[in-house]
């Protein structure tokens, strides 16, 4: 059985006032060219599919072909929801995308047998049993208890996943009995796990409750396909639990890592092989630090490679403590005639008071909602304690708002 994992596609991301299409059409094509070259069984896209609950047109469009041409191509494709994901946007279509081998799960089952399912290699026999868990919210698994303390809930959240987790896989060696077979059984997941590395793009999806699951909770699958965090890594240093990470860069600390998608081989004695495949770079990305006589140094080199026809977007920080009020007149001097294109410029300061200034002109697409009520709660002259408290009841908050959009 062959399988090929990515996750956190946001098809329809407005990055800094720029849409990604052209990028995740050609990430599509691109997987396609994998599925048939690698004969490929089923590929798994572990959440985050689009950026927000109501995508652009183009974007379920993308969505759409995607499924057909798959189809087309003799592979099987299991959608699962993420924190991004509407429940409701998954759901309207999904009678209507089964008829086309794919299988979308775009939230915790009334019934968890819907969550097993046996995914069939290209010859039609059954390769492997899959235990397809999406994005978990804290309202499908547990009822909030007047009372609890943050910890309280963090345990209850934790020992919640873990019951649905192992209740999915208990079905899941049942189906496999029942069949008759020695298949291998593959999770999936869209959280954050103990000792991932995220990247600014990330969102917190368990606030206020869950910050990490312990790898140690999940049950013994021979591969768990990850998504949510954006670099590819291995899970606890163990080959078979990973994040594929996304597809694309997301956000400029991401510009420099090796995006991939994962081929995982198994076969009845469980897992044989996982082999990251790197993702071309559809747009260059590139974030510049330095002193004004440094940028004028390194921007017109980043710029050799690239073209007019695509110029490479740039987050340029300026390093020093002089205050410019041209800074920006003087940035685009640099970049004049070059095929680049300046999508964020920040001003990094070396004193306390410039710090302080420069925090003033951040722009809300640089912090989240808990960045602003973390430095509102700063200036206020409060216990440690106090403050933690009233972190937690703020992100239960964002929380709730959240389910309700979903």
């Amino acid at each position: 059985m062959r399988l090929l994992h990515t996750s956190d596609w946001h098809l329809g991301q407005h990055f800094i006032g720029k849409t990604r299409q052209v990028e995740h059409q050609a990430f599509i094509n691109w997987l396609l060219k994998q599925v048939h070259q690698h004969q490929v069984d089923a590929v798994i896209v572990a959440g985050d599919i689009f950026d927000t609950g109501a995508p652009p047109s183009y974007a379920r469009e993308l969505y759409n072909r995607f499924v057909v041409e798959l189809h087309g191509a003799g592979a099987q494709l299991v959608l699962l929801g993420g924190n991004h994901d509407s429940v409701a946007t998954l759901n309207e279509s999904r009678p209507l995308l089964a008829y086309l081998t794919t299988h979308v799960v775009p939230a915790v089952a009334d019934d968890p047998a819907e969550q097993v399912l046996v995914l069939p290699t290209r010859s039609g026999r059954p390769g492997a049993v899959l235990c397809a868990v999406p994005y978990l919210r804290p309202r499908d698994l547990l009822q909030s208890q007047a009372g609890q303390s943050a910890e309280e809930k963090q345990q209850s959240l934790q020992e919640a996943i873990h019951r649905h987790y192992q209740t999915v896989y208990v079905l899941a060696c049942a189906k496999r009995d029942e069949l008759g077979l020695k298949l291998p059984i593959v999770a999936t997941g869209h959280l954050t796990t103990v000792g991932a590395s995220a990247s600014e793009s990330v969102r917190e999806i368990y606030v206020g409750a869950l910050e990490a699951f312990p790898t140690s909770a999940f049950p013994p699958v021979d591969y768990i396909a990850l998504g949510h965090i954006h670099r590819p890594q291995l899970v606890g240093g163990l080959e078979h639990i990973r994040y594929s990470g996304s597809p694309i860069p997301l956000s400029f600390d991401e510009a420099q890592q090796e995006k991939t998608v994962l081929l995982v081989d198994l076969d009845e004695q469980g897992l044989q092989a996982v082999t990251p495949l790197p993702v071309p770079r559809f747009q260059p990305l590139a974030a510049v630090k330095g002193t004004l006589a440094e940028l004028a140094e390194s921007i017109p080199m980043l710029a050799s490679q690239s073209t007019a026809e695509q110029p490479v977007w740039l987050e340029v920080m300026v390093r020093g403590d002089d205050y410019l009020t041209d800074l920006q007149g003087r940035i685009e001097a640099i970049t004049d005639g070059l095929p680049v294109e300046v999508l964020r410029l920040r001003r990094e300061r070396g004193s306390a008071s410039s710090n302080l200034q420069s925090n003033t002109r951040e722009t809300l697409d640089e912090l989240t909602p808990f960045d602003v009520f973390a430095k509102r709660l700063e200036q206020e002259e409060l216990a440690d304690e106090l403050k933690q408290q009233l972190t937690g009841r703020y992100r239960d908050i964002v929380a709730s708002l959240a389910e309700g959009a979903a």
